[in-house]
């Protein structure tokens, strides 16, 4: 008898476990639509000056996505996302150091008049040099003298406040690290024939 009792608590514990209605433990949880380090976050922006001026937005556009964590994106605004959900908006103020940082008055370079071209001969206007392994540097034009010009290679946006309207669009969690595989056994040394 306690033999069939226990055959039918253990098929009975069984359907339990296998039943649609059953939890199983490798469901998502709430922590992986939350914004966190690793998470792949997408987001729709409008950036505004400290002065309510909209400077860029993505809304109609593609939304930005960047990983939390990776410092793709600038320190004040992903500090600001941390713990966001999906849907959920914010407005978020970076200061000049948590945004692209304050002007730095040695990014201010004198080059001769003949060196910059027709078209940037004029104050605020952008001109483009190369950077050592080819890649494009926009740089303003500060100021105009007899026979030279001041750049301002600072970002163009450094020394500014910024407003960010934000709202998550979705979060995917980290990638799972697969386990590393261990090492192949070393090769054993031969062992010698015994004498014959």
């Amino acid at each position: 008898m306690r033999v069939l009792l226990w055959a039918l608590i253990v098929s009975l514990a069984t359907v339990e476990l296998f039943s649609p209605s059953a939890p199983i433990a490798a469901q998502s949880t709430k922590d992986d639509k939350v914004v966190k380090d690793g998470a792949v976050v997408s987001f729709l922006y409008t950036l505004s000056g400290k002065d309510g001026k909209i400077i860029e937005s993505n809304k109609g556009q593609e939304p930005m996505k960047y990983t939390q964590g990776a410092r793709q994106i600038i320190p004040g605004l992903e500090k600001a996302l941390a713990g966001m959900k999906v849907g959920e908006e914010k407005r978020v103020k970076v200061k000049p150091e948590d945004g692209y940082g304050p002007i730095n008055e040695k990014a201010f370079q004198e080059f001769p008049k003949e060196k910059i071209p027709a078209d940037g001969l004029k104050v605020g206007a952008v001109v483009v040099a190369r950077g050592p392994e080819g890649q494009t540097v926009p740089m303003r034009v500060h100021q105009i003298n007899e026979k030279t010009v001041i750049i301002d290679m600072n970002h163009p946006m450094a020394g500014k406040a910024l407003v960010f309207d934000v709202k998550i669009l979705d979060i995917q969690p980290p990638a799972v690290q697969q386990p590393a595989k261990p090492a192949p056994p070393a090769a054993q040394p031969a062992k010698p024939n015994p004498p014959k």
